[in-house]
């Protein structure tokens, strides 16, 4: 980002405030199932099935809702400074564990801002950084490879 875009983020962040975010809710569990299964491929319909009702509660209105917090939905009012995050991430002294899935569209998220190589050379400034890959794999780590991630996380987690 450039710091000119700063006025223009703050104020979209302020306007976003304004109104309340919500997240779409549903008309049963198994529709909860079925928006799980076309966000993620490599979800299967038996882990959606069980997802379903831990992911979403139904609420008085009888309607399912996500669990989730719709404040995710606005704007970040803080612009993503790429020195300022390499001067902060330098700081980090605990061990890092990253694990990415190898299916992951970063572009989905990033854009063309930069490229997946871009983000592990920044990541790169970390001390102590340990990376592993997943796959099949995409950017739901925990659902499409929770053996393997809790593999990954046990092994970092009792690694002298």
């Amino acid at each position: 980002t450039q710091p000119q875009q700063a006025p223009r983020r703050l104020a979209q962040w302020l306007d976003e405030l304004k109104a309340p975010q919500a997240l779409r809710d549903y008309a049963s569990v198994d529709e909860v199932a079925a928006r799980l299964l076309k966000n993620n491929p490599l979800l299967t319909p038996d882990k959606a099935a069980w997802l379903a009702p831990h992911w979403s509660a139904q609420g008085a209105d009888g309607r399912w809702h996500i669990l989730g917090n719709p404040a995710h939905k606005l704007a970040n009012p803080v612009l993503y400074q790429v020195d300022q995050i390499l001067q902060t991430w330098k700081l980090i002294t605990a061990p890092l564990l990253w694990v990415e899935g190898d299916l992951t569209d970063v572009a989905k998220w990033w854009g063309t801002r930069y490229s997946k190589p871009e983000f592990h050379e920044r990541l790169a400034v970390v001390a102590s950084v340990q990376k592993a890959q997943l796959s099949p794999c995409g950017h739901m780590l925990h659902h499409d490879q929770p053996a393997a991630l809790a593999e990954r996380l046990r092994a970092f987690l009792t690694a002298a």
